[in-house]
């Protein structure tokens, strides 16, 4: 049976809404040493008052001021219009009627954009048929069919300006009514750019949610990694120690009362055991804390490379277990591939005394190419069932360690009995993910 143990990404597909915070690829995070927070206007987009919808305007602002545009531009021509004509005052309430009416619509429009549309242009083709002699420029459908789009409506915003345009046109044809060939040439041209400027806005808000959206993911699978990175450097701190701790302990309990010289020698065992594995949590922690980046004095104790493998073999003889080291490196390999080899054959070791039930052990290591291959084998009882299930997170982080590294680990079965351990790394370090321990 051989395995080749691999382990899952983690992809976080949520999407923020756009209340919340925004980062732009030019910062964020940690940039030249200072943590960066992001705002509405934060960066050089923020100074300038530049977000993802283009130029930052307050929200109410952005809800009132089509409304206020296009109120006072269609009543100013309106009145325009009927200051040198004479009209019955039916057709002067009408006319400013309709001038109202379209902009008054467009405050639906940020919650209804579609409908908001369709009334918009409702409205106007009601003003050309009622009364095709004022023309009120309609500026609001300019607004409403540019808000239509870019709140994703822009199906609605192009059937419904289409429609009411070649609506007034065929009813023109059909009335006898001419056309003012500047104001119909105008109005043609506003349609199209404001579909045009709602697309644009569309397109870059979708490019800046997309952009968030993956700086998002980013951010969680950075976060994962590191909560891994933490449970593997303390998984393999403490688990070798306390199972150590724990078989020691048997041993003094089984010999205080007949061999109490034996059961001293084990207490002793435990005492300096427990040191070393103070010392090595308080190591890590001070590393995840950043402090011995700033710190002037040396690691309480030396990062362990493939020359504490002996001390890692007396350890584990010290627990009853007959284990053969083998190694043959005649140039040792970088510090980072020193430190996952010995992490693995100390997790290695600390499965075999905790679940083999084995009486010998042998590490070997060798040179191939390359590479450094490193194998645990053991006589114990395998693993007749799924490996990661019995070995749990230790084996899931031997193999992390090795992948970190572009490297490989295999598990094997033995016959008649037995289980092996193979990890083969390359001299040269070539993370395959963000960093490596």
């Amino acid at each position: 049976m051989r395995r080749s143990l691999e382990h899952g990404h983690h992809d976080d597909r949520r999407r923020e809404g756009w209340g919340a915070p925004i980062e732009h690829p030019e910062g964020g995070g940690r940039v030249g040493g200072r943590e960066h927070r992001h705002g509405p206007r934060s960066g050089w987009r923020g100074a300038y008052g530049i977000g993802p919808r283009g130029p930052f305007v307050p929200p109410q602002a952005r809800l009132w001021l089509p409304v206020i545009i296009s109120l006072v531009e269609q009543v100013a021509a309106v009145t325009a219009q009927l200051a040198g004509a004479s009209v019955s005052p039916e057709t002067v309430g009408l006319a400013y009627l309709f001038a109202v009416l379209g902009p008054a619509i467009l405050i639906a429009a940020r919650r209804f954009p579609g409908p908001a549309v369709v009334v918009v242009t409702a409205v106007s083709v009601a003003d050309v048929v009622v009364d095709p002699s004022i023309f009120a420029a309609y500026a609001s459908v300019l607004f409403a069919a540019c808000l239509a789009v870019v709140r994703g409506a822009g199906v609605w915003a192009v059937a419904s300006v289409g429609a009411g345009w070649i609506a007034a046109f065929v009813w023109s044809a059909l009335a006898g009514v001419a056309w003012q060939p500047v104001p119909a040439v105008l109005l043609t041209a506003g349609i199209v750019v404001a579909l045009g400027f709602g697309s644009s806005i569309r397109t870059r808000r979708e490019r800046f949610a997309q952009l968030r959206s993956m700086q998002s993911r980013r951010r969680v699978d950075a976060a994962q990694q590191e909560r891994v990175r933490i449970a593997r450097e303390l998984h393999d701190v403490l688990a070798h120690s306390l199972s150590s701790i724990n078989v020691q302990a048997g041993v003094g309990l089984h010999l205080l009362e007949s061999q109490p010289e034996m059961a001293g020698e084990a207490l002793a065992s435990i005492k300096a055991t427990s040191k070393q594995a103070l010392d090595e949590v308080r190591d890590v922690l001070g590393i995840l804390r950043g402090d011995a980046g700033d710190s002037t004095e040396a690691p309480l104790v030396p990062e362990a490379d493939l020359e504490s493998l002996p001390r890692l073999v007396e350890n584990a003889r010290s627990s009853g277990l007959d284990v053969e080291l083998d190694s043959h490196v005649d140039r040792a390999p970088s510090a980072a591939v020193q430190l996952a080899l010995y992490r693995i054959a100390q997790e290695s070791l600390t499965n075999i005394v905790r679940h083999a039930s084995a009486s010998k052990a042998r590490i070997e290591l060798r040179e191939s190419g390359d590479d450094i291959v490193l194998r645990v084998i053991d006589d114990g009882r395998g693993v007749p069932v799924d490996v990661e299930s019995v070995a749990g997170r230790g084996l899931l982080g031997m193999g992390e360690r090795a992948e970190l590294l572009g490297g490989r680990l295999e598990a094997v079965n033995l016959e008649p009995h037995g289980f092996e351990i193979s990890a083969t790394i390359p001299r040269s370090t070539r993370p395959t993910r963000n960093g490596a321990s």
